[in-house]
C-alpha cells in the first residue's frame, strides 16, 4: 500500500511545473480587461494612449495623438495609435511591447498613468491570441536618424519577446512611436465605448490634441484647451507609514546603510536625524544597530516605534493634479452646459501614499434632465469606464445629499437631473480593485476627500440653481405685470385726457417703477448674504458628519 502511494506521489510530482506570468495572463485575460470583444478594443486603445501621454509629458512635449480604428469585417479590427513623443531606444522596443511586467514605473514613487508594466504588452498578447498576427512597432528618437521597425510576438511560456522582423526605415515624423495591432473585437457606441474614453481623456488632459478616426471612417478632433504641459511629478522615497512588515524586512536586508538611524533617514521621506532617533527610542532600539542584523522581533519593534512617532505627511510634489481652472476648461470644451464648477482638495494621505482629489460639475444645457446624472471617474487623468458600481467614487456620490443642492435623489442611489459629475484622484499609487484598473478601492481616507470635494461643488451648484429658480419665478411675475402696463397707460390717458405721446410716456414710467421696485433680472439672487451663510453652515455640518463617521 505504501509503495502504491509513493508511486502516485512521484507521478503527481512529475506534473508540477512553473507557470509563466504571460502564460497565466493568457489564460486569465479577463483580469487585464480583455473579458469581452467590446472591452478588448477599448482596453487596447486605452493602454496605448496612456503610454503616449506619459511619454510626452515626461519629455515636456505637448501631445498630439492619432487614433485610427479600421473595421476589417468578421469582428476583426486594425488599431493604430501614433504619437509625437520622444520615441523609444531600439533595445527597449521588444521588451516594452512584448514582455509582461516590464516597465519603469512600478518601483517609482510618483504619479503616472501606467504602474504595472502589463498594459500594452497584454494588448499585443491578446491580438496575437485572437488573430495570430504580430504587432507592428515603429519608433524614432531623433530627426536625423531612421526609425526602428519591429514585428513582435509574445512568447507566453517564457514571457519574452519573439522578433519576427527587424529593420530601419524612413519615417516623415521627427520623433515618436506608432503601434499597429489586429485583434478580435467589436465596436459599439455609448458610455463604455472608445469614443467616450477619448472624449473623457480630452476633459482631464486639456493639453492634448487627439485626432480620432472611428470604424465608420468618421474623423473627430479633440483640440487642446491649453498650451501648457502639466507640472512634472517628482519621484519621492516611501513614507514610513506606508511600509508593511514584509517590505520593511526586505529594505533592512537590502540597504547599504550601516546604522538603523542612517537607514531611516536615507530610505524614507520625511525622516530626519531627530525623527529617526525618536523612532528608535519609541521602538526601544539603539540608533547604531546594524540594519542587516535586525531580527524579525526587532523589526516589529521598529514598526511599533514608527506608529508611536508623529511624522510629517509625505511631500506632494510627486503628484500633478489638473487644477480647478484647467478642469473647468476641459468641462467647458467637451460638455455643453449652463453652469460649471471645479474644486481641487488639499493633499491627503492613505497608507503613506499622498493623493489629491478633484471634482467638477457641469449643470444644465443639452444634458438629459430625466435620467440619472452622468458620472465620470478618473485616476491619474485616465477615464475609468467599467465597474462603476464597485468604485469608491460612485459610493461617495451616492452617499452625498444632493437634494440640498437642487438635484432629485432617492436613498442610496445616484441623483437625477441635467448634470455631469467628474471625480479625479491623483496619486503615486492608485489603489485599484483589480489588475484591469477599472475601479478605486474603498479606502476611508479617499471616500472622505471625495465627499468633501463633491460637497464644495454642490454648494456652488445650489447657489446657481437657487438664482436660476428665483429668476424664473421673477420673470413669471413680471410677465403678469408687464401684460397690464399698456392697459393701465390707456386708462390713465382716458381719465386724464392725455395725448397719445403721454400714453407712451406713462408706459415707460411704469416700466421704470417696476425695475426700481423689483430690481433688474441680472441682480436677482446674486447677492444674498443670508443664503450664502446658510450654505456655509450646511458645509460645516457636512464636514462634521464625515469626521464623526471617520472616528466611528
Amino acid at each position: 500500500m505504501a509503495k502504491e502511494d509513493n508511486t502516485k506521489a512521484h507521478e503527481l510530482a512529475k506534473k508540477q511545473r512553473d507557470i509563466g506570468v504571460a502564460e497565466f495572463f493568457s489564460r486569465n485575460r479577463h483580469l487585464l480587461g480583455f473579458d469581452n470583444k467590446r472591452k478588448a478594443l477599448m482596453t487596447t486603445i486605452k493602454e496605448a494612449v496612456d503610454n503616449s501621454l506619459d511619454a510626452c509629458e515626461e519629455a515636456g512635449i505637448l501631445p498630439e495623438i492619432i487614433v485610427d480604428v479600421v473595421d476589417m469585417g468578421n469582428d476583426r479590427f486594425r488599431v493604430t495609435i501614433e504619437d509625437n513623443g520622444p520615441g523609444i531606444v531600439k533595445a527597449q522596443i521588444p521588451k516594452i511591447f512584448a514582455k509582461l511586467l516590464y516597465g519603469s514605473k512600478f518601483h517609482t514613487m510618483k504619479q503616472s498613468r501606467g504602474q504595472q508594466g502589463i498594459g500594452i504588452s497584454a494588448s499585443v498578447m491578446y491580438a496575437q491570441l485572437t488573430t495570430g498576427r504580430a504587432a507592428k512597432i515603429t519608433s524614432k528618437i531623433h530627426p536625423n536618424k531612421p526609425a526602428n521597425y519591429y514585428e513582435l510576438h509574445v512568447n507566453t511560456q517564457q514571457n519574452k519577446p519573439e522578433i519576427l522582423k527587424e529593420e530601419e526605415k524612413e519615417w516623415k515624423k521627427e520623433r515618436g512611436t506608432k503601434i499597429e495591432v489586429d485583434l478580435e473585437a467589436s465596436y459599439i457606441g455609448g458610455s463604455q465605448s472608445i469614443d467616450e474614453y477619448l472624449k473623457e481623456t480630452a476633459i482631464t488632459n486639456p493639453h492634448v490634441t487627439i485626432i480620432y478616426t472611428n470604424p465608420k471612417a468618421e474623423q473627430i478632433i479633440f483640440p487642446r484647451a491649453t498650451e501648457n504641459v502639466p507640472k512634472e511629478a517628482k519621484e519621492i522615497k516611501p513614507h514610513p507609514h506606508g511600509v508593511e512588515m514584509g517590505m520593511m524586512i526586505k529594505l533592512l536586508k537590502d540597504t547599504d546603510s550601516r546604522t538603523l538611524q542612517s537607514f531611516l533617514t536615507t530610505e524614507f521621506s520625511r525622516v530626519g536625524g531627530g525623527t529617526a532617533k525618536e523612532i528608535c527610542k519609541n521602538g526601544a532600539l539603539l540608533p547604531n544597530t546594524k540594519p542587516r542584523e535586525m531580527s524579525r522581533d526587532m523589526t516589529e519593534k521598529l514598526m511599533e516605534g514608527i506608529k508611536k512617532t508623529k511624522l510629517i505627511n509625505p511631500p506632494t510634489d510627486c503628484i500633478s493634479p489638473i487644477g480647478e481652472e484647467l478642469l473647468e476648461k476641459g468641462l467647458r470644451k467637451e460638455i455643453n452646459a449652463e453652469f460649471y464648477a471645479a474644486v481641487t482638495r488639499p493633499p491627503s494621505v492613505y497608507r503613506g501614499n499622498p493623493f489629491v482629489i478633484e471634482a467638477g460639475v457641469a449643470y444644465g444645457g443639452d444634458q438629459n434632465s430625466e435620467g440619472t446624472i452622468r458620472v465620470m471617474r478618473f485616476a491619474n487623468r485616465v477615464p475609468l469606464l467599467f465597474q462603476q458600481g464597485a468604485c469608491a467614487t460612485t459610493k461617495s456620490i451616492m452617499g452625498t445629499g444632493w437634494r440640498a443642492y437642487g438635484l432629485s435623489q432617492s436613498q442610496n442611489s445616484l441623483p437625477v437631473g441635467p448634470c455631469s459629475i467628474v471625480v479625479h484622484i491623483a496619486s503615486v499609487w492608485v489603489p485599484f480593485t483589480s489588475e484591469s484598473k477599472e475601479a478605486i478601492a474603498h479606502y476611508p481616507e479617499i471616500i472622505k476627500e471625495i465627499k468633501l470635494a463633491l460637497q464644495e461643488c454642490g454648494r456652488r451648484l445650489a447657489s446657481y440653481v437657487r438664482k436660476r429658480r428665483k429668476i424664473a419665478d421673477e420673470s413669471k411675475k413680471r410677465s403678469y405685470i408687464e401684460t397690464y402696463i399698456p392697459y393701465v397707460g390707456a386708462a390713465l390717458k382716458e381719465l386724464l385726457s392725455l395725448k397719445a405721446a403721454d400714453e407712451e410716456k406713462i408706459s415707460s414710467m411704469l416700466n421704470t417703477i417696476l425695475e426700481k421696485q423689483r430690481g433688474t433680472l441680472e441682480k436677482i439672487g446674486v447677492d444674498n448674504p443670508d443664503y450664502d451663510e446658510d450654505l456655509a453652515k450646511i458645509g460645516k455640518k457636512e464636514e462634521e458628519v464625515i469626521e464623526d463617521g471617520e472616528e466611528n
